[in-house]
């Protein structure tokens, strides 16, 4: 479940660097000097919300690999790793899609995950709880799971709702700052010192909001990608799958990466609109229910 929080974060952080770098290099106060016009503020922050977006999914597969210590199997060292291997080779070519990179990474708790900004070169990873604890079964639908995240294109999607989402928040956070900084300097320009604090301060906080769109769209995907599981490997090897993450009660992967793995989390009320994942039982249900 941790792809899209880790997303979320990075394309927060870029975000907020571009608008940084537009204020020092003087693309704000040329936009002023324009006239101040909405629709060359809506094309501006347009371009900058999407190239933050499309930065964020061009370095997601390098930053999953780094922050989870991800090793690559480039040649099966066992019995376990080509069985990894050949299963994610299997099940890509019935989900239409590239080879992965197939990878597996050291952590107790049971949990996968797949990434990477297109469908023919993206990256499967597995714990090394997780091939521990799961049947081959079990295994073989989390598998699928991810496999299915990547041929459904979630990540493409992502981006452009980040994108979309980005750029109404450099928008309202720019002309929340000329409000302000006219309040405070009534004979300024509206692009003082004013104006340049209070839209760091609101892109900050609107971009944590925003990430709530985000963040319901991820918890659709992710029954979307239970159902592909299914396909891929039995609906009744999918359920065991989930069943075994709840009994675990897998706190899976650590924070910065809260939107990559299988593993949901448990939340109500406000808690839930940053939920990257519905509750497990959630999406037992589903799948249950499914015909």
């Amino acid at each position: 479940m941790k792809r899209v929080f880790l997303f979320v974060l990075t394309n927060l952080a870029v975000v907020l660097v571009l608008s940084l770098i537009s204020r020092l290099i003087g693309l704000d106060r040329w936009l002023a000097m324009q006239g101040g016009s909405l629709t060359s503020l809506l094309v501006f922050c347009a371009f900058m919300g999407f190239g933050g977006s499309f930065i964020s999914l061009a370095i997601s597969k390098w930053i999953a690999k780094r922050s989870m210590g991800v090793r690559v199997i480039e040649q099966p060292a066992n019995a376990t790793e080509q069985w990894l291997v050949a299963t994610v080779r299997r099940q890509a070519e019935e989900a239409g899609i590239g080879m992965p990179e197939v990878g597996i990474f050291d952590s107790p708790q049971p949990n996968a995950f797949a990434t990477g900004a297109r469908r023919d070169n993206a990256l499967v990873a597995v714990s090394s709880g997780l091939l521990r604890s799961m049947s081959q079964s079990e295994a073989e639908a989390v598998l699928g799971h991810e496999v299915s995240h990547v041929a459904n294109g979630d990540m493409v999607t992502l981006t452009l709702i980040q994108g979309v989402v980005n750029t109404f928040v450099f928008f309202l956070s720019r002309v929340v700052g000329s409000i302000v900084d006219r309040a405070i300097n009534r004979d300024g320009n509206g692009r003082g010192i004013g104006y340049f604090a209070t839209v760091m301060i609101a892109q900050l906080v609107l971009g944590i909001l925003a990430s709530t769109i985000v963040m319901w769209f991820s918890r659709q995907r992710e029954f979307r990608a239970d159902r592909g599981g299914a396909r891929l490997a039995g609906r009744n090897n999918m359920i065991g799958a989930l069943e075994r993450l709840r009994s675990a009660h897998s706190e899976a992967l650590p924070a910065q990466m809260a939107a990559f793995g299988i593993a949901g989390g448990v939340g109500s009320g406000l808690k839930r609109l940053f939920m990257s994942h519905p509750p497990l039982e959630e999406r037992i249900a589903a799948l249950r229910a499914a015909t």
